[in-house]
């Protein structure tokens, strides 16, 4: 059931409309830079338990809210979620990152992956969109979101974190036509699952290409890029009368924002090492632009954080199609009190660019 938003800045940024004042969210928002997150954590007992309970998943994602004046929520997952339910055996160790017990590497193994069901294997994700878009009840949009194909095969390939990613960029380069069933499998997983998010009621959604940057340039337009459009093309543009904006955000890429913003989506994120004047004067008015603000910046004081929150500003400039946001997640040590400046500033100092 569709319900009429209070606060649709964040809509309007992306599709390029007028707004009053540049909205902000921050990537990671509901996380361990929360004293209240990490009680619910603690009460979970473990970070999978806290994804697949709908109620704890709900209640991390409305927490950031009540402290900050935040233009949306992000529903609280975990980019995993879909190599997890085809099997992999997903374990998420503290200070050690995700591991997968069960990697993909041959084409036997790889062949044998099939699409999860959204609405039975990733039930819990589904049912906690349901309740966080009832809690909301129209105050805020809801940011629904998902792993690349790129990024979650270097995680099925490698089964863990990498420095290196040798064992991905050899399936890569030795057994291209293999990786690329793979990346049609996850293209079409990633579409599903988004469009069932959107079904139960996400008002945005956003796909994290966390690891797009290693790929040349000519691979990265192959194995990530491709898919990414597949993906945007069998996306559900349109939901109770509303459009459906699509992020893509693909970290590390430089330059290669002028192929991603040619995607078909209708906003492209940037991460701190891009110059959005410079990025802005690339891509034109093709498509909004997210970001980008270093997440490290949240260590400074309350006047180096405002003073650099000015400057993002002013690099975009007047036009309406910006959404204020970090060039990445936020880090956990952060003091939540520079959020908020962060936040407020955003607002305030974004005013004259709107008149």
């Amino acid at each position: 059931m569709s319900v009429e938003l209070k606060n649709d800045r964040l809509i309007r940024a992306l599709l390029r409309q007028p707004v009053d004042m540049t909205p902000v969210w921050i990537m990671r928002q509901a996380g361990r830079y929360l004293p209240e997150y990490r009680k619910t954590r603690e009460r979970a007992g473990d970070f999978m338990t806290l994804c697949k309970t709908p109620e704890l998943a709900c209640e991390v994602t409305l927490q950031p809210l009540a402290r900050f004046d935040l233009d949306a929520a992000i529903l609280f997952s975990d980019i995993l979620t879909i190599p997890d339910a085809m099997g992999l055996g997903l374990s998420v160790i503290e200070k050690q990152g995700p591991r997968f017990e069960h990697p993909v590497r041959t084409a036997t193994e790889i062949n044998k992956l099939g699409i999860p069901d959204p609405e039975s294997d990733l039930a819990y994700v589904t049912d906690a969109v349901r309740l966080i878009h009832k809690e909301l009840n129209g105050k805020l949009p809801l940011i629904g979101f998902s792993g690349s194909p790129w990024t979650l095969a270097t995680y099925m390939v490698e089964g863990q974190s990498s420095k290196t990613y040798s064992i991905i960029k050899g399936l890569l380069y030795n057994e291209p036509k293999t990786l690329h069933i793979l990346m049609n499998t996850l293209a079409k997983s990633v579409a599903t699952y988004l469009n069932a998010q959107i079904n139960a009621g996400v008002d945005v959604v956003m796909v994290f290409d966390t690891w797009g940057g290693i790929l040349t340039p000519d691979a990265y337009r192959e194995f990530s890029l491709q898919y990414m459009q597949q993906i945007v093309d069998q996306l559900q543009r349109e939901s109770h009368g509303k459009k459906i904006p699509v992020i893509l955000f693909s970290k590390g890429i430089g330059n290669l924002i002028h192929d991603l913003a040619n995607s078909g989506c209708d906003a492209v994120g940037l991460d701190w090492t891009q110059d959005i004047a410079e990025i802005r004067e690339l891509v034109g008015n093709r498509v909004a632009l997210q970001g980008n603000l270093d997440p490290a910046v949240l260590y400074a004081s309350p006047d180096v954080i405002t003073e650099q929150v000015s400057h993002i500003l002013a690099g975009f400039g007047s036009a309406p199609g910006h959404v204020f946001n970090l060039g990445h997640g936020i880090h956990p040590e952060v003091n939540p009190d520079h959020v908020k400046v962060l936040v407020d500033s955003v607002h305030e100092l974004s005013k004259p660019y709107h008149n």
